[in-house]
């Protein structure tokens, strides 16, 4: 992500106490969910007044997503989502909770869609076990993804039912038509330096 620095004039000198936090998203585990939720704290310290959250992910672990995605819900500032290559399983989950209005998905980048896998092993119980959980999750990636974008739970599920519930490949086009995304494109950051002089009584 590009940034630019419009410094005033009358300023010689600038040295940023907190430069502006850029949050770029790879991985979905729980390292990456720790420094993602440290980064958000060091974002609210800066001054600025959007978070860039940069996600380029073939995705993860859904345990750690849930992480992130709270991270973002508890944000005092809005999140801007911005798809740089790829938003895999987990990564297009998370962009669509990007704040509406915010979320940008690159000319060439592609999102993919597909059902929470469970790679279970071990006895009979456990095997049952881990099916209905992840059924439960199955359930709520469907809901996040309706809530955040023009369709329903329902029609997400036909629409994989009817792929035969194989891997869905989304282009940009395709995700502001879904109202996954609100723009293409990649944004720019803006960072504004003025000197203010006043008296005050």
């Amino acid at each position: 992500m590009l940034w630019k620095t419009t410094v005033d004039n009358n300023i010689k000198d600038v040295d940023l106490r907190q430069p502006p936090v850029v949050i770029r998203v790879n991985k979905f585990n729980e390292e990456a969910a720790k420094e993602f939720a440290q980064k958000m704290g060091q974002a609210h310290n800066t001054g600025q007044k959007v978070i860039p959250v940069i996600i380029d992910s073939y995705g993860g672990e859904v345990y750690s997503l849930m992480s992130m995605i709270a991270s973002i819900k508890n944000s005092e500032l809005p999140v801007a989502t911005i798809v740089e290559g790829k938003a895999m399983s987990c990564g297009v989950i998370l962009f669509s909770c990007g704040t509406k209005g915010y979320r940008y998905i690159t000319e060439d980048a592609t999102l993919m869609i597909h059902d929470v896998s469970s790679g279970s092993w071990g006895k009979n119980s456990e095997i049952q076990a881990s099916a209905k959980e992840t059924e439960r999750l199955n359930e709520k990636i469907y809901e996040i993804l309706a809530d955040n974008s023009s369709k329903t739970k329902k029609w997400f599920n036909k629409k994989l039912n009817k792929k035969g519930r194989a891997d869905w490949f989304i282009e940009a086009e395709e995700a502001i038509d879904l109202g996954l995304a609100d723009k293409i494109g990649m944004p720019k950051l803006q960072i504004k330096v003025s000197l203010d002089i006043d008296i005050q009584e």
